[in-house]
């Protein structure tokens, strides 16, 4: 245990923060398998606009990295032309 208060109230912070960020993660990765799964342009566009939406909230609060944010938009974008194609 921390001896001064601070450093208490950095473990109180630190565990109040974890339990804010595991829930947006934890949306971040349902939100990622509802793109994985579907199957048609329309469903794909709509799971992906919001996935795009949420990952752009969570990196605004710092929780996930800009460069993550790029790379599944750019695979997002690369699915949608796959499946345009068709």
């Amino acid at each position: 245990m921390a001896n001064k208060k601070s450093s208490q109230k950095d473990i109180r912070r630190t565990e109040r923060r974890t339990v804010r960020n595991r829930t947006v993660r934890s949306r971040l990765k349902t939100l990622s398998k509802g793109v994985q799964t579907a199957t048609d342009l329309e469903s794909l566009k709509k799971a992906g606009s919001a996935l795009a939406s949420a990952f752009d909230k969570a990196t605004k609060s710092g929780i996930v990295h800009p460069n993550k944010v790029s790379r599944v938009k750019s695979r997002l974008a690369k699915a949608a032309a796959k499946l345009a194609a068709k």
